[in-house]
């Protein structure tokens, strides 16, 4: 398994790209999202995304250039159709939209439909929280195919519905908080399968419902919604986000069996400013955590961190040390270079 620096690896997705029908900036953008993912500690919203983004482009699920259309608007509302468009594209186009709404408004709101894959939930509250506001989004992939089961059931009917709520404040990381509605998020069975590893009991049950530890029975199983024995609670969570992000975009739910990945998101931004002085507030949530850090660890636990902190501290320690790549995504990323013929370049030989 390869360890890779970060500009190495935005070199490698950003040129693999652009060699597959993307623009410049396009490919910029989906690599940053990816490889800050990476460094964030989710390898599964990482540069083994690349691959699966260059294939759906050549399907023609993807489509590079797309138009960002504004089909309704209000003051503080937008609904947007991204027209199959790179979802990181679409997505950022439109955060930045409802920030300056809300910093005129108080308040602003978006719905998105036909998009591809977003990545990683979080980088996209993390913009409002950047500009001194609270964001909020919510995302599901539309009807294509289904991977969570209801509480109780044994079919799937909803996706992983992530939700990510992200705050200004004046800690060195950000504090948000960016969780799939299902046990784990979809790709980290994706990575355990690539890694040959086994997944922990409780993320996922095979085809005759049982338990299971082998991701590979995610092709015919399912996977389970947040909470084990108390799964109610991801489930019920899960089905407002999928109204949400589903329902409320026009996307629809249940499965299309054309298999064509839909991010449908719904987006929220509170300017702080609105509400109380936005220093005092900053100032209070940084308290909050000191707060909640102060509290004494439990057993197996070095530190309390607050919500967040993670993933700032794994993006400091992988910017400096490198990117683990398995070597089933390294192989990938090798193929689609050497069939671009750029492989020498980018030392994938």
């Amino acid at each position: 398994m390869p360890t890779v620096q970060a500009d190495t690896l935005s070199k490698i997705a950003k040129d693999l790209l652009q060699a597959a029908g993307a623009s410049q900036d396009e490919a910029s953008t989906v690599a940053r999202h990816c490889i800050g993912a990476n460094l964030a500690g989710h390898d599964s919203h990482g540069i083994i995304a690349i691959p699966t983004y260059i294939d759906r482009m050549q399907l023609g699920h993807i489509v590079p250039g797309a138009p960002i259309e504004v089909i309704q608007e209000t003051e503080s509302t937008t609904v947007v159709d991204g027209n199959w468009g790179f979802g990181f594209v679409v997505s950022e186009q439109v955060m930045t939209t409802t920030i300056e709404k809300a910093r005129k408004h108080g308040v602003a709101s978006a719905t998105v439909r036909r998009q591809g894959h977003i990545g990683r939930v979080a980088d996209y509250p993390l913009m409002a929280a950047g500009a001194d506001m609270i964001g909020l989004m919510t995302a599901d992939s539309g009807r294509s195919a289904k991977l969570v089961v209801p509480f109780g059931g044994r079919e799937p009917r909803l996706g992983t519905n992530p939700i990510c709520i992200a705050m200004p404040s004046n800690l060195e990381g950000p504090m948000f908080v960016d969780m799939a509605t299902s046990a784990v998020a979809g790709g980290k069975i994706n990575l355990a399968a690539a890694r040959g590893t086994s997944i922990p009991e409780g993320w996922l049950i095979d085809k005759d419902g049982n338990p299971t530890t082998d991701p590979g029975d995610r092709k015919d199983g399912a996977m389970l919604p947040l909470g084990g024995t108390e799964g109610h609670k991801g489930y019920g969570l899960s089905a407002m986000v999928e109204i949400l992000s589903g329902v409320l975009t026009g996307l629809g739910f249940g499965h299309d069996p054309s298999g064509r990945h839909n991010d449908g998101c719904f987006l929220a931004v509170f300017d702080v400013g609105a509400f109380r002085p936005v220093e005092e507030f900053k100032r209070e949530v940084t308290e909050f955590a000191a707060y909640l850090k102060s509290s004494p660890p439990a057993e197996g636990f070095d530190e309390v961190y607050y919500p967040g902190e993670l993933e700032h501290l794994r993006s400091q320690r992988l910017g400096k040390d490198g990117i683990d790549v398995e070597d089933a995504t390294w192989q990938k990323l090798t193929d689609l270079a050497q069939g671009y013929g750029i492989a020498a370049e980018l030392g994938l030989e």
